[in-house]
């Protein structure tokens, strides 16, 4: 379980990257996690590489998902919906926010990864 404090609008928003993330996103959004990360991050990827242009919508609403679970997940004193959540902060840039939390990501499935290794290893795979 990995965690990662951010500062959204002047406040500090923690957020948590684990295995629980998949279910509690799939249980909220009747959505797979991995594949839209995997959609998130290959957008966001490709509007780097181009003229800056912003994302599409459906791309803001993963990302909106996406981080209200990860920091309902660090915090279950913050508000029951998205909307109540976002409502908190004022407008900030998706840029500055997107990469920590793809990174949170990246960097918890690259754990569970090297788990898998030692586990196969230690059972004598």
């Amino acid at each position: 379980m990995l965690e990662k404090t951010l500062t959204i609008s002047g406040k500090e928003v923690r957020f948590r990257s684990s295995a629980t993330v998949p279910r509690l996103y799939r249980i909220k959004f009747k959505r797979d996690i991995f594949k839209d990360l995997a959609k998130l991050e290959k957008s966001y990827k490709d509007k780097a590489s181009e003229d800056g242009s912003a994302l599409e919508i459906e791309d803001l609403e993963i990302f909106e998902n996406v981080a209200y679970i990860m920091a309902f997940h660090a915090d279950h004193s913050i508000p029951g919906t998205i909307d109540e959540w976002l409502d908190q902060f004022e407008m900030f840039s998706i840029y500055e926010v997107l990469p920590e939390i793809l990174e949170l990501w990246g960097t918890n499935l690259m754990t569970e990864v090297e788990s898998k290794k030692n586990l196969a290893a230690v059972a004598g795979k």
